[in-house]
């Protein structure tokens, strides 16, 4: 089935201040407002990540913005497609910044530099009957934040990598342009590219939540609604959605 967006340029708003930009766009939109409309802001005090987690954002030092998605033609059981555009939208922009490390995607939607988290993603759709109306992309990415005091077990920032300070408005530009330049790729090349970026794909440890059990395996695939398939060392499947399963962190180096 092919999709087509309706927008080839984002509209970007930036606000002060604002306690959630997801949560501001949601109110704001209508069914006018046009796919790729982006709400930035320089201070973000209610950032929601998965399930609820927040998100920390020194004021004026980082990413946080959400973008309005209206895909046509996407049925709700293909919804991870979206996910798999924004993710690798952000990786193509990170990867040339950022040559020292290894920028990968973490099932399902954070990315990573090495072994550290550098961008959490909360993608949320309406659907309308089988369809997806639109969507909100709420991205957070650690730009210039220098220090962290939450009690995230592993964030890293692009000042942190490169010692130099990243203009944020530029930055915003080129990645809401990816994301929109990444919706427009056909399912087959998204899910290439998205399996061909995962991080720790091969061969690594992770807990099943509900049992406790620790088992080593590798991602052998990605379905069209975000579960993933492991296979263990006995070369058993087993499929997990989010949350069901978790990767269990190597050791942080912080030197």
């Amino acid at each position: 089935m092919n999709t087509t967006y309706t927008a080839d340029k984002p509209i970007i708003t930036w606000l002060d201040e604002v306690g959630s930009t997801s949560t501001y766009l949601a109110q704001v939109l209508t069914d006018n407002t046009p796919s790729g409309t982006v709400i930035a802001a320089r201070c973000q005090n209610a950032g929601r990540g998965q399930r609820g987690n927040t998100w920390e954002a020194e004021p004026g030092k980082n990413l946080s913005f959400s973008m309005l998605i209206k895909p046509n033609g996407i049925p709700a059981r293909c919804q991870f497609r979206i996910s798999q555009a924004v993710t690798l939208a952000i990786v193509s922009v990170l990867r040339p910044m950022l040559p020292g490390s290894k920028i990968s995607i973490k099932w399902p939607n954070d990315i990573y530099a090495d072994n550290k988290k550098i961008c959490g993603i909360l993608i949320e759709n309406t659907l309308i009957g089988a369809e997806i109306a639109h969507c909100i992309a709420g991205i957070g990415i650690n730009v210039n934040q220098a220090v962290f005091l939450s009690d995230a077990p592993n964030p890293v920032s692009i000042i942190q990598l490169t010692k130099q300070e990243t203009a944020l408005e530029p930055l915003l530009e080129k990645l809401a342009s990816q994301i929109l330049l990444y919706l427009t790729h056909d399912a087959e090349t998204l899910h290439n590219q998205y399996m061909n970026s995962l991080w720790r794909k091969n061969n690594s440890r992770y807990r099943d939540v509900s049992t406790g059990r620790e088992f080593e395996a590798e991602i052998t695939d990605i379905g069209p609604m975000g579960h993933m398939t492991l296979t263990d060392t006995n070369g058993r499947q087993l499929t997990y959605a989010f949350k069901e399963v978790a990767a269990i962190l190597p050791p942080i180096n912080n030197d």
